[in-house]
């Protein structure tokens, strides 16, 4: 009699462990999917910035580079075009999806060099005094 009288004393207790483990479980899922996004806008962010510069080398309109950055760059993305001495910079910052209380921007820059800059150099650099 006693091992009926045991045995009713673990009942449920499967049930209150369940009760915790699941709600972690679909914490720990939301929180890795949510990862995989931003891991997958940072890899477009840096795609953007790349696609903008390689733009702005081939001595393309400042608009027509910025646009071919905005068209890879993730939704609601903000894009910088620049230059420098002869280098072309590009950055793409955009916010994290998901939760927007998570606050978390994601950035990526770029550079190139300007080809009008370049082609003067390679010319210069080939001459014989």
């Amino acid at each position: 009699m006693r091992s009926s009288e045991s045995g009713t004393s673990d009942r449920g207790s499967v049930t209150a462990e369940a009760a915790v483990a699941v709600p972690a479980l679909v914490v720990f899922v939301a929180a890795l999917l949510w990862a995989l996004m931003a891991a997958a806008a940072q890899i477009q962010c840096v795609d953007a910035a790349r696609a903008g510069a390689r733009a702005a080398a081939r001595s393309e309109p400042p608009a027509a580079a910025v646009e071919a950055a905005r068209s890879a760059a993730p939704e609601g993305a903000e894009v910088t075009l620049g230059r420098s001495d002869d280098l072309w910079r590009v950055r793409v910052e955009a916010p994290t999806p998901g939760p927007s209380g998570i606050g978390l921007t994601l950035a990526a820059e770029a550079v190139a060099p300007a080809e009008d800059t370049a082609a003067g150099v390679a010319g210069s650099a080939g001459e014989v005094p």
